[in-house]
């Protein structure tokens, strides 16, 4: 199975920014012991553009998708129409439980279009995920 991890804005600060809620471990870092965990081909993708995320998802040829999207999950109507219109089935995922955090993080955008969506677990959210790729 070929799996597809797509990170949004600001992720790329994992490790450095707010660790207080993501933790002090990079993505890089994390991708790198996740990769070792599992048989299928993962492979890994991050902009803070929300156009760089959309030609990803549509140029995509993988048998499924997880997105953490950040901020753009909460206001950005594009990728949720993205997401709507490609075949890939999407997983969406947060570090943080977005549920308990400020007002304007409560409303995703994209889980109504999503599969399934895991948040509140830290990065084994990434790991759930695969999983429910797996079912």
């Amino acid at each position: 199975m070929k799996l597809l991890i797509v990170n949004g804005p600001n992720l790329n600060l994992l490790g450095t920014r707010e660790t207080q809620i993501y933790g002090n471990v990079t993505f890089e870092a994390f991708f790198e012991e996740l990769k070792k965990g599992i048989s299928h081909e993962l492979t890994y993708f991050q902009s803070n553009i929300e156009g760089e995320l959309i030609d990803q998802l549509q140029n995509s040829n993988v048998d499924g998708i997880i997105l953490n999207a950040g901020g753009y999950t909460h206001t950005s109507v594009a990728l949720r129409d993205c997401i709507a219109a490609i075949s890939t089935p999407v997983v969406e995922v947060h570090i943080s439980n977005i549920a308990a955090r400020e007002s304007f993080r409560h409303e995703s955008l994209l889980t109504p279009v999503c599969n399934g969506c895991i948040f509140g677990l830290g990065l084994n959210g990434y790991r759930l995920a695969i999983k429910a790729f797996e079912l």
